[in-house]
């Protein structure tokens, strides 16, 4: 945006500051400034001041028809741009409804056997393997996994704490019982390495919000701790050298090369072991409102899309063929 000038850098700092007051996560953040950014280089760079409506639906227009992007990817970007000019500018969006929307093509999730899931983990190295099997056995996102630190596992009430998950939500899931010795192994490492004052351990952990200048030596206090670390270390928002976990790429990409190994002869990744979570646990009898708080889904009719992938939507409706 160097040909923006100083105004936009201006807007950036404006949407930032918004966002930040309203503790949007920031993966939120830098989604929304992307679309905002797209937006305003769709109009030729124009201030969001300067349009309104009509340019709303033109982008929005252009994103379905000719980038053909998915219902959820055009949503997106909209929620951006009302957010913009809601929460920042506090200029009302006016009528859009005459943007034309992106298809939402109804689609069932693949999902794994019990089995190819143990094969595709069986096919991961540490710290992968773990992670994988929290995706499978807590249901968490690939983001979630990642984000995880000591002080999220609790060996003696047997949950997992999600914090700042999607839609910022907090939640609580299992803590599977076959994962609790090598939990314990692997944060028992971390917890050596802390006490004997590894280098790695110098860096302290990036923190959310303003934690860091609330709490001074949180970032290097154990609870803290990345379950996954990386090694690298980064600039956080405020310029300070910080360690960051491991980042979602490589969980992605470890994942996509198991799947292929294991045979399994399906396209998986690492939502579809949420999606198998989902899917195993139904099967197995489980009530769907305690998958739905299990998941984080703020409306059942998500959930419930997993009883279409098991076939149980049917409401006892049999073939006449026998």
């Amino acid at each position: 945006m160097a040909s923006t000038g100083s105004t936009n850098l201006k807007l950036r700092d404006q949407v930032r500051r918004v966002i930040r007051l309203n503790r949007y996560s920031i993966r939120t953040e830098q989604s929304y400034w992307y679309w905002i950014r797209f937006y305003i280089r769709f109009h030729g760079v124009r201030h969001p001041q300067e349009m309104g409506p009509k340019e709303i639906q033109e982008f929005l227009t252009w994103l379905a028809v000719e980038r053909n992007v998915a219902a959820a990817t055009q949503n997106q970007a909209l929620n951006a741009i009302v957010f913009l000019y809601d929460k920042v500018l506090g200029i009302p969006v006016g009528d859009i409804s005459g943007t034309t929307r992106a298809k939402r093509p109804p689609r069932l999730p693949v999902v794994l056997t019990h089995d190819e899931a143990m094969r595709l983990i069986a096919e991961l190295s540490s710290p992968y393997d773990l992670m994988a099997s929290l995706m499978y056995g807590a249901g968490l996102r690939v983001v979630e996994s990642t984000r995880l630190r000591i002080k999220d596992v609790d060996f003696s009430r047997s949950i997992i704490t999600v914090r700042d998950g999607k839609g910022g939500k907090d939640r609580t899931t299992l803590l599977p019982g076959p994962l609790l010795e090598k939990l314990k192994n692997h944060m028992g490492r971390i917890q050596a390495e802390w006490k004997m004052a590894n280098p790695d351990y110098w860096v302290p952990v990036s923190l959310p919000f303003a934690l860091a200048r609330k709490y001074p030596n949180a970032g290097q206090s154990l609870e803290w701790q990345w379950l996954f670390p990386s090694h690298d270390c980064v600039p956080d928002e405020s310029g300070n050298i910080v360690r960051h976990h491991i980042h979602t790429s490589s969980v992605q990409k470890a994942v996509k090369a198991a799947v292929k190994r294991s045979g399994i002869g399906k396209a998986a990744g690492c939502h579809t072991l949420r999606h198998t979570f989902a899917t195993e646990l139904l099967r197995r009898g489980s009530d769907i409102r305690t998958v739905q708080e299990l998941l984080g889904h703020s409306d059942i009719r998500t959930t419930q899309i997993y009883t279409h992938v098991l076939g149980q939507g049917f409401a006892g409706v049999s073939s006449p063929l026998g």
